[in-house]
């Protein structure tokens, strides 16, 4: 799933984001609103969460022309600080399926979420799936062969971007940008997640998932060539 986020208050921005994709979404992300309409109407988003008050292209008119002139039908939840009947009758009239009022709880954005997923595509429950390897990305929980296994923050977020490219390489610097953005710690961090993630996904199993490729990245798939 991927989700644009069309947000210009760089905190609120950054926490969506790691809450997100630690829960297994892609995300994309877009400071401005016609930033935000180029990339929603040229790439494709199962899902775009929208701030009303934007530089450039406020949320009402880029929702409007996503419908009217890119003839987009994603799904839209719009975000503002207004708490008026008329602003709300205005974001649903542009287009927009759901509506959050700031401040908003992390946990009721991804809920909004689901349920607007729900009821567009008809969703049930979101499982990544390699090989007897498990992840639900709702509910965090990861398992191997039915056996119940226990990853910290980072781990979880690592093995989401790992099993949703699956079974494709997956280069370092994609890695450390997905997990740290322009702050990666040291060389030696995503070596050392790397580490404590096999350990947990593959140590205590016979078969290995998760397969370095030196110099180039990692892949987790059946096979070490990824066939």
């Amino acid at each position: 799933m991927r989700i644009l986020l069309v947000e210009d208050n760089s905190d609120i921005l950054a926490n969506m984001v790691d809450f997100l994709e630690l829960k297994g979404y892609g995300v994309d992300c877009a400071r401005d609103g016609l930033s935000g309409l180029h990339l929603a109407s040229s790439e494709h988003y199962d899902l775009i969460v929208l701030d009303i008050m934007l530089p450039g292209l406020d949320g009402y008119n880029l929702c409007r022309r996503l419908r009217e002139e890119a003839r987009r039908d994603t799904p839209v939840i719009m975000l503002t600080a207004r708490d008026a009947l008329d602003d709300r009758l205005q974001g649903f009239k542009s287009g927009a399926d759901d509506y959050l009022l700031k401040p908003f709880a992390l946990s009721e954005l991804a809920a909004r979420i689901e349920a607007v997923l729900r009821r567009t595509q008809g969703g049930g429950k979101r499982t990544l799936q390699v090989g007897d390897l498990s992840y639900d990305l709702d509910t965090l929980e990861v398992s191997r062969g039915g056996k119940p296994l226990k990853l910290n923050p980072i781990g979880l977020k690592l093995l989401a971007v790992l099993m949703q490219k699956s079974p494709h390489l997956v280069r370092r610097e994609a890695l450390e940008e997905a997990l740290w953005g322009d702050d990666c710690p040291d060389s030696d961090s995503l070596r050392s997640h790397i580490h404590q993630l096999r350990q947990v996904i593959d140590k205590p199993f016979g078969k290995p998932l998760l397969h370095t490729l030196h110099g180039l990245g990692y892949r987790l798939a059946e096979s070490a060539d990824g066939v």
